[in-house]
């Protein structure tokens, strides 16, 4: 047998053997790779088994659009109004009736705050689309008489762009948005009404059903997990406030018509990272320039810039702290993406899920670090 083994083929070629006598399986082939090929060759391989994995949640989210928006908005604000019912449970009151005045609450704020704006705004709305048109036509004949563009050229840029985000309005589209709208908007309050009155209950139920090590990391990690969901929707809304205020203030004492609605886009476009906050200027700007010209306009950019610097570099670190631990390119990454996604509420939700994910995962880490790091001692 060694020696048909190391006889050559018709072709005079000997195959290559082991010490054994047998040819190297697909074990040993690997096994015989440099190490950083197979570093390379097993890290490329989990890229692309969780790309593919978030490619066909994000698809299912995009299927079922209104019930993953209202899933996302529920988590979203019960999160952010935990605290006001921890404070009706210490004072006693039930369950039910402290997530119904929770929620009683929370519209009446929505309610009260859109109908003071209505009522203080509703008239300068108009015009407020006839001063964004007057800053847009000053852009335009600012680009044209520098820029070796001609008007015929931007108007062909102008059409490209709208078409690229689609015709004209359709009634029966708008007519379907609606009612998903208001279907989504009426599953998030009952889903929030339940998600307050029951959720602590259903977690320690989702804890019971596991054993060993995984419920004290997932419990753990789940702790974690909801602490940077709370940390980032009531720390958003404090910035998105604080910003409109500062940026607000500035435009009333540059005499800039339409302050009020223009801090209330600011506010709304605090909740969408870096992405909103630059939009919300840019229209600040555009309604300075074509109503007090362009020395008062790019004053205006000064004041956006600078609060938007403060807020940045000294009120984000202060009121996240240390929950929302997210490069300013990841989040730019992660914004983009969900916009490409799910437009709007894509943005909307792309960071804390992020967020919220990268807590997870961090925690999950540190726990099997501390297991590894306890299991030698324990040992001995």
């Amino acid at each position: 047998m060694t020696e048909e083994t190391g006889v050559g083929g018709d072709d005079g070629r000997t195959p290559e053997v082991t010490a054994a006598g047998v040819r190297p399986g697909p074990r040993q082939a690997w096994a015989a790779l440099p190490w950083l090929v197979r570093t390379a060759v097993a890290w490329s391989a989990c890229l692309i088994v969780v790309i593919i994995g978030l490619y066909l949640v994000g698809k299912v989210a995009v299927l079922l659009a209104p019930l993953a928006i209202a899933l996302a908005v529920t988590l979203f604000l019960a999160a952010l109004l935990d605290p006001v019912l921890l404070l009706l449970r210490r004072l006693r009151v039930p369950g039910a009736p402290a997530a119904l005045l929770t929620i009683l609450l929370l519209l009446g704020i929505l309610v009260g705050v859109g109908v003071l704006v209505w009522r203080l705004t509703a008239a300068q709305f108009g015009e407020l689309s006839d001063q964004l048109g007057a800053g847009l036509q000053r852009s335009r004949d600012f680009v044209t008489s520098t820029l070796p563009v001609s008007d015929a050229q931007l108007d062909k840029l102008i059409d490209q762009v709208r078409s690229g985000f689609g015709g004209g309005f359709d009634p029966v589209g708008g007519a379907r948005t609606a009612a998903e709208v208001a279907g989504s908007t009426l599953l998030a309050l009952v889903l929030l009404f339940f998600l307050l009155k029951d959720g602590r209950s259903m977690w320690r139920w989702v804890l019971r059903r596991l054993t060993g090590p995984n419920r004290d990391v997932t419990a753990e990690a789940g702790r974690a997990g909801w602490r940077t969901l709370g940390a980032y929707s009531r720390g958003t809304m404090i910035i998105a406030a604080i910003d409109a205020i500062g940026i607000g203030l500035a435009l009333v004492l540059l005499g800039v018509p339409l302050a009020l609605p223009l801090a209330l886009i600011t506010f709304l476009g605090g909740f969408i990272p870096i992405i909103g906050a630059t939009v919300a200027g840019a229209v600040a700007v555009l309604v300075a320039l074509a109503a007090k010209g362009p020395t008062t306009a790019l004053l205006v950019l000064a004041a956006v810039i600078a609060v938007q610097q403060i807020e940045g570099n000294l009120l984000e670190p202060l009121i996240m702290k240390r929950q929302v631990q997210l490069h300013p390119a990841v989040i730019l990454v992660v914004v983009t993406a969900g916009t490409l996604i799910a437009g709007i509420a894509g943005a909307f939700v792309s960071v804390p899920i992020a967020a919220v994910a990268y807590r997870v995962v961090d925690t999950v880490q540190r726990h099997r670090e501390r297991v590894a790091a306890a299991t030698p001692r324990s040992a001995g």
